[in-house]
């Protein structure tokens, strides 16, 4: 099950108590003030693994909590500091103040931690209070609390290269032909219900992540078909391929539909509209002859066009070349680690976000 939306409650621990204790010992009636310290509390931590793709982990559990600090206790001893809660998520979630409709967090590479929320600092024993004028203080610090925040999770998968098209325009089934990911296949619309995501490896170390999301048909941001809830697993790409079926089974004219997709996205977004863009015409092993092929060039004049069959695997190569090119150019243009591929680790320090100081 795909789930990429989820509203929670983190709670940090709170800090504990000092403790108020004096040296009690034989032949040592008076032996002064001895309270230890008590334990800070957990803090909850949200790191991006890898092995995570879904927020399905939070869609029974909206409550999680980090441990209490200890208390102090006598001669001195501290309490044990409770553990950190370490959340794990899928790469490229983004974390919310739900209160606040805020962005606080954007795990946007892998094994990237940040602190959500502070746990409390445990408080002083009546040790430290001793002075000249009171030498047997009678109390000590309580323990803070820990910080608590509503938040809400969304997931944007993180992917090179994102497929657009209309319902059975073959997106699925190029997924399969260029990687080893097995979305479902079939001859009828909106076979495709949740994203997917496919590596694409050139060899020499070249490999291109791919993310396939359900067809989009016209009135999508109205709510038709599936609407737009899965177009923001696409905003991440550098390049979006627009899947064209040349022959469509509706006989719906490939350049219009063309025309009818790229209207929903610059109705969900400017910047998703604006991204580079290859148009592949797909179905070419149906083709008799290139007159279909050379009306939607006509129609579509400028655009770039590669001819291709998801099934036969027809000109999928000079496609793939020509997306490595572009994410070639488009990393060379990116100042020195700004772009991090979605399969390198982060060697990034644990953030603290504003407000969990």
């Amino acid at each position: 099950m795909f789930v990429d939306e989820a509203n929670i409650h983190v709670k940090a621990g709170d800090g504990g108590n000092g403790c108020v204790s004096f040296r009690r010992e034989k032949y040592i009636p008076k032996g002064g003030p001895d309270g230890g310290d008590g334990g800070d509390g957990g803090s909850v931590v949200f790191e991006s693994a890898p092995d995570k793709d879904t927020l399905l982990d939070f869609a029974g559990k909206h409550h999680w909590k980090a441990r209490n600090g200890q208390g102090g206790m006598g001669k001195k001893m501290a309490g044990e500091s409770g553990a950190d809660l370490l959340i794990k998520v899928p790469p490229g979630t983004l974390i919310f103040d739900a209160d606040h409709a805020v962005l606080i967090a954007d795990l946007d590479t892998v094994a990237k931690k940040v602190v959500i929320a502070r746990g409390g600092r445990g408080g002083r024993g009546n040790w430290h209070f001793k002075g000249p004028t009171n030498q047997t203080p009678r109390y000590a610090e309580p323990g803070t609390e820990g910080q608590e925040r509503n938040l809400r999770l969304e997931l944007k998968l993180i992917a090179d290269v994102g497929l657009v098209g209309m319902p059975n325009a073959g997106k699925s089934t190029l997924l399969c032909s260029v990687s080893a990911a097995r979305p479902k296949v079939a001859d009828y619309p909106f076979t495709t219900l949740d994203p997917q995501l496919g590596i694409v490896e050139l060899g020499l170390d070249r490999r291109i992540v791919v993310a396939d999301i359900p067809g989009l048909i016209e009135g999508a941001q109205h709510g038709a078909g599936l609407g737009h809830n899965f177009l923001r697993h696409i905003e991440r790409t550098k390049v979006i391929v627009h899947l064209l079926d040349l022959f469509p089974m509706d006989g719906s004219d490939p350049a219009q539909n063309y025309r009818t997709i790229r209207r929903e996205l610059e109705a969900f977004s400017p910047t998703l509209a604006n991204k580079r863009e290859l148009i592949a015409a797909n179905k070419m092993d149906l083709a008799v002859d290139d007159d279909a092929l050379e009306k939607l060039r006509r129609e579509l004049a400028g655009k770039e066009i590669f001819p291709i069959s998801g099934v036969s695997r027809q000109g999928l190569e000079p496609l793939l070349e020509k997306l490595w090119q572009i994410l070639a150019e488009y990393k060379a243009s990116q100042p020195h680690g700004a772009s991090k591929s979605v399969l390198s680790a982060s060697d990034e320090p644990i953030a603290t976000v504003p407000g969990a100081e």
